[in-house]
Parts: C-alpha cells; sequence; structure tokens
C-alpha cells in the first residue's frame, strides 16, 4: 500500500486543507511563542525549525507518519546492520565507521569494530610516516604533496572535510599540502600538477569499486607525469607514489599498489556515506589522525542521539520530517543549503550528492512507481556570496524554496592579536546578522520591518519562504563531523517514509556504461549507424575537429 493511503498521510492531507495550506509564517508567529516547540539541541548543534511553516498540531501529525512508517525500527535496522540496502542485499553501515573500540558489533560472524579500528591504525601509519617525512619517492626525495585522486563520495566529502577543518591543520616536522582531482576531462590535474615535483608527490587513488573510469583515467595522466618527471619505470612507481582506497583487495594488489599502501574499506559503506574511511585518508593527512578520530567522535555523539532519543525530541527525525512536509504537501521542491561561514563552501556541493544519490528515486522498494513526490532539488553556495547572487529569487520571484540557513556561534577566538581578533570578530557577527536578517526577511516580508508607507510593488516581499537554521557552537571536528550525521540521518528517515532505497544508485550506471561505448566510437568511429540522429551528428563533428 502506498504511504498516501495510510490513516497519517491523509490526516496530514486533511489539516492541510483545513487550514495550513496558505497560512503565512508572519500569522504562525503572531500566534505565540515558537522556538521551544520547534527546536531541539544534540551533539553541539541547536536546529531551529521555528520558521517552517507548520503549527504544533502539523508536527505532531508528521510524528504520527513517522510511526506508521516504522521509523524507530528502521533507525534499530540501520545501527545493528540488518540488510536495508534492498537492491544490492546489504547494510549500510556507515555508523559502524564511527564506533569507538570497545564497541561490540558482528555482521555475518566478523568483527565489524576490529576491522574498522585496523584500517583506521593503518591510516595512521601512512599519516605519521608522512609527517615525519619518512616516505621519500623512488628517487629518495621526502614527499611533500598528495593528491587525492577520486570522484563523487571519494572526492566531495574529504575536501569538503578537509575546507571545513582548515584551522585544524597540524603542525608537523615535514608539512603535507593536499590537492584534490576529480574531473574526467584532466582539467584538475592540469592546473594542479604544473605545481608540484613529481619526486616528492604520491597520489591517492580512491574507488570503491575499482573500475570508475574519472579515476582511473586521472590516475593513468598521472603515471605518465611521474614517469616523464622522474624516469622511474611504472610498476615501482605504483608502488612507492600510490596509495590505493577501496573494497577490492584483489584488484588493488594486481593494479600494483604495495601491500602496506592499501586502505580497505567494504562494500558496506555506500560512496557518498564513506569520508569516514579510508576514504578520509586526504582529511588525516590534513588534520592528523587525532582530529580526524575527533571527527568521528562527532558524528558517533549524533549517531547515538538519532538512535535513543524519542522521535519527538530526535534532531534527524524532526528535520527529516520538516522536509516531508515542504515536498509532499506544501509542494515546495527546492532546497537551498546556505552555509554563513567561508569554511563550509563545499557544503551545498556535498550534500547535493548525499541527498539526491541516495533520494533520488522514484520506484518503491517493492518496484512500484511512486506516487508522490520525493528529493527536492538541492542547491546552495556560501550564503553572504549568494545574497548578491540568488537571494533576489528568494525575496520576490515566483519559486518556493526552502532554505537551510548554516552558521557557528563562534569563530576567531584563536587570533592573538586584540585588535585583529576584535577585527575578525566584527566581520563574523556581520556574517550572523545576515544570516538572521535574510531568514526573518524570508519569513516575514514586508513586515520585518515597519514602515508608515506602502513601498511599491518592485519593493514588495511577499515572504512566507521556509527556513531551518543550524547552529553550531564552532566549527570543530566533532560539529563538523554531527552536522554531517544529521543529514545523513534526515536522508535516511526521509527515505523510510517515501519507501524508497536511499543507498543504491542505479540511475548512475547506464550513462557509465553508454560512456563506455561512445568512447569507443569517438576514438574508432565504429558503430556511427547504431547511435541517434544527434548523438551520430555531434560524434562526426568531434571527429571531424
Amino acid at each position: 500500500m502506498s504511504i498516501t493511503q495510510t490513516p497519517a498521510w491523509k490526516a496530514l492531507e486533511s489539516h492541510l486543507e483545513g487550514g495550513m495550506r496558505d497560512v503565512h509564517l508572519k500569522t504562525l508567529f503572531a500566534e505565540g511563542e515558537r522556538f521551544t516547540d520547534f527546536s531541539r539541541q544534540a551533539a553541539g548543534i541547536t536546529l531551529d525549525l521555528s520558521k517552517q511553516r507548520m503549527r504544533r498540531e502539523t508536527l505532531d501529525k508528521l510524528l504520527a507518519l513517522a510511526e506508521e512508517a516504522g521509523v524507530k525500527e528502521a533507525i534499530q535496522q540501520l545501527t545493528r546492520g540488518d540488510a536495508i540496502n534492498l537492491t544490492e542485499g546489504r547494510p549500510a553501515l556507515h555508523t559502524a565507521l564511527r564506533l569507538p573500540a570497545d564497541a561490540e558489533l558482528e555482521l555475518d560472524g566478523r568483527d565489524v569494530v576490529a576491522d574498522v579500528h585496523a584500517s583506521l591504525a593503518k591510516m595512521r601509519t601512512l599519516v605519521e610516516r608522512l609527517h615525519a617525512g619518512q616516505w621519500k619517492g623512488a628517487t629518495g626525495k621526502v614527499i611533500t604533496d598528495v593528491v587525492n585522486l577520486g570522484v563523487g563520495g571519494s572526492d566531495l566529502g574529504p575536501l569538503m572535510v578537509s575546507s571545513a577543518l582548515r584551522g585544524y591543520r597540524v603542525e608537523v616536522d615535514n608539512p603535507v599540502a593536499v590537492h584534490f582531482a576529480s574531473t574526467i576531462d584532466g582539467t584538475q590535474l592540469a592546473d594542479v600538477l604544473p605545481k608540484l615535483d613529481p619526486e616528492t608527490t604520491i597520489f591517492i587513488y580512491s574507488s570503491k569499486s575499482f573500475g570508475t573510469i574519472d579515476t582511473k583515467a586521472n590516475a593513468d595522466t598521472a603515471l605518465v607525469w611521474l614517469n616523464r618527471g622522474t624516469g622511474v619505470e611504472e610498476a615501482a612507481l605504483k608502488a612507492q607514489h600510490f596509495i590505493g582506497v577501496s573494497t577490492k583487495p584483489e584488484k588493488m594488489a594486481e593494479w600494483g599498489f604495495a601491500e602496506e599502501h592499501r586502505v580497505l574499506f567494504w562494500d558496506w559503506v555506500g560512496g557518498r556515506y564513506s569520508l569516514w574511511s579510508g576514504i578520509g585518508l586526504g582529511i588525516a593527512i590534513e588534520v592528523g589522525m587525532d582530529n580526524f578520530q575527533r571527527l568521528l567522535a562527532g558524528a558517533h555523539q549524533m549517531d547515538e542521539h538519532f538512535r535513543h532519543a524519542p522521535l519527538a525530541d530526535n534532531l534527524p527525525v524532526l528535520f527529516a520530517l520538516a522536509g516531508i512536509w515542504n515536498v509532499n504537501f506544501l509542494d515546495i521542491r527546492s532546497l537551498a543549503v546556505l552555509p554563513y561561514d567561508g569554511r563550509l563552501k563545499y557544503l551545498p556541493g556535498y550534500f547535493q550528492q548525499l541527498e539526491m544519490e541516495s533520494n533520488g528515486k522514484s520506484v518503491t522498494n517493492a518496484g512500484a512507481p511512486v506516487d508522490y513526490s520525493t528529493c527536492p532539488v538541492l542547491w546552495g553556495e556560501v550564503g553572504p556570496n549568494g545574497q548578491h547572487a540568488f537571494y533576489q529569487l528568494l525575496h520576490q520571484g515566483t519559486q518556493a524554496v526552502a532554505c537551510d540557513f548554516i552558521a557557528p556561534i563562534n569563530r576567531y577566538d584563536e587570533i592573538e592579536n586584540d585588535a585583529l581578533r576584535e577585527s575578525f570578530k566584527t566581520q563574523h557577527r556581520l556574517a550572523l546578522a545576515n544570516c538572521f536578517a535574510q531568514s526573518r526577511v524570508l519569513m516575514l516580508g514586508d513586515e520585518a520591518i515597519k514602515s508608515e508607507q506602502t513601498p511599491p510593488p518592485y519593493k514588495r516581499y511577499a515572504g512566507n519562504q521556509p527556513s531551518s537554521t543550524i547552529l553550531l557552537d564552532s566549527i570543530t571536528p566533532e560539529s563538523v563531523g554531527a552536522l554531517v550525521a544529521l543529514y545523513e540521518h534526515k536522508v535516511f528517515v526521509q527515505g523510510v517514509i517515501w519507501d524508497i532505497d536511499s543507498f543504491d544508485q542505479w540511475g548512475v550506471e547506464l550513462g557509465k556504461k553508454i560512456a563506455t561505448e561512445t568512447e569507443a566510437i569517438l576514438l574508432s568511429g565504429e558503430g556511427l549507424d547504431q547511435l541517434d540522429d544527434s548523438s551520430r551528428h555531434l560524434v562526426e563533428r568531434v571527429r571531424r575537429g
């Protein structure tokens, strides 16, 4: 039975038509204080949902929907390792990557916690070897630069966290710079390689399947660059200038990584949920293993809250339900992620993959077409920059957009010079003022500022755009871990309610297959007659050029 036929869903529809469809946020705020009813705190995060277009009755009915959809039991299934990735028949155990060493969890007779911490120990060995200047390249020079080669989850997560935690870069005997290259066209490698020395550079080849053509293409180019710069044969370069991170130990061995340079993770870790594993090696090199494990600890704290808190006080559950209300009842199918801190500039791109690859589905777990909307289109930018780009549409456009405002409360305390510290704190205060002001104007429209005169139409603000505000005490490894885990679990709860598999990604696979076939046609010209009219002429144009 479709979720839309359940009593809880029908009660929400009746509630919507009973006065909630067109109610304005300014009316809701005039009814009384809302912050207590619609905000919660956990794991160093404050989640404020009071600017969402709902009443207490709305939230109660959404909680009833979560109960009816089996969210409580689904949370336990996720964390204990049930095979909830139904189309691939395996668990989605990214929470296990954050478990402390004294935890207990078995999967098919194997001690998952022991495996995870063995991988972490291997990461620590590699990181400390680099930081001590003990890793030398094929020509005997000390390694000073690392390039992470990955795409999707093997790039977006490490890149985002490394940027967010730039203030936690460790001071070591041998500072090592980390660079990222993901694009299949080679642009990023072409930009970074001329700045590096092949004798002192190594590459992290990150690929869950070890079959991703994007990463293989970049690794092949890296090998050519290393060979031309060092004159060393390929086998030695693979052994001394590459680290492999994959779920496929046999493929890593076949490719030629030295055994001590192979970092393993597992099929039960989805690519977009993998920054907590060896895929996060680039993060650990930048911030050190102690800070990397603080990142894991922050995520684990949110995991524990998610696992044990009642639904009515559970941050990921409440966050998910606000999204369900917007998408399925208020028909708001666009979500902007707006961090008010430049260190979080890669957060929107990371959450795009997390949400849209997880819940961009149109078939239920039973294989039936859904008869309701699922994942919204997610986008965003650093908030102050967005204000000068697309906030015009948010305030006066014709599109309904929900927004997530994200900001740290504290910043710049570590600056020693009093005058400089106060100047930077002034800038941070300005960022917070803009964050709160923008969400207030999106909510209230013209009424955010009282005036005796009615502005002309082109200066009017309708308001009534819903938003959530997420405050971190400060940006630390723990708070970043908790923030990402909050979004991971929100996505999962929404997938449970929509009755879709949040952990597969079959929509990505067909394009990969056809791209491989098309590349062969581009190279040889054979098979053009198998293509459609548009594709055939485009290929012919490229071949002529």
